[in-house]
């Protein structure tokens, strides 16, 4: 038996340090979250790709009541841009988070964005990594309060990923 390890390597910056692109990115995704739709979990999330062509897409999540209908803020925004800019790559994605806490209620919502960056779910996962296997790397950007991860690609995400259809 053979063991074996997987690096990752990812980058690890302040908001601040990000290029004006990348800022815009992230904003982008910070006001998507605070126009999701989330009155079941409270767990608002955003995501704002950008196209190929330097335009962005966003999108955030929307719950139902019944669980399964809902979708991810991922898949929103990439299923929009899919369709918007129809065989287009999208180059990057920001992903950012908020959610009122226990003794929050009385903060702003944009006051209550995670301290730590959130990472897609593995459904996400899977549908953005369709779209990467089609249209080349799409580079992952999570913002937190405390700091930005900054992944290559989103099959640094997902190691061991489903790719051959």
């Amino acid at each position: 038996m053979k063991e074996k390890i997987i690096e990752i390597k990812i980058k690890e910056c302040a908001f601040l340090e990000l290029d004006s692109e990348d800022r815009e990115l992230v904003e982008t995704a910070k006001r998507m979250a605070l126009g999701s739709y989330a009155p079941y979990s409270k767990f608002h999330v955003g995501a704002a790709i950008r196209m190929e062509n330097g335009e962005i897409v966003g999108g955030s999540n929307q719950e139902n009541v019944a669980y399964p209908s809902g979708t991810c803020a991922e898949r929103t925004a990439a299923y929009y841009a899919s369709a918007r800019y129809p065989g287009m790559p999208m180059r990057k994605i920001a992903i950012a988070a908020w959610t009122k806490l226990h003794g929050e209620e009385e903060k702003a919502a944009s006051e209550c964005f995670q301290r730590k960056p959130i990472s897609p779910c593995g459904a996400c996962r899977q549908a953005l990594l369709e779209y990467e296997s089609a249209y080349g790397p799409i580079e992952v950007i999570l913002y937190g309060l405390d700091g930005v991860f900054i992944f290559p690609s989103v099959a640094s995400l997902l190691p061991f990923c489903f790719t051959e259809f």
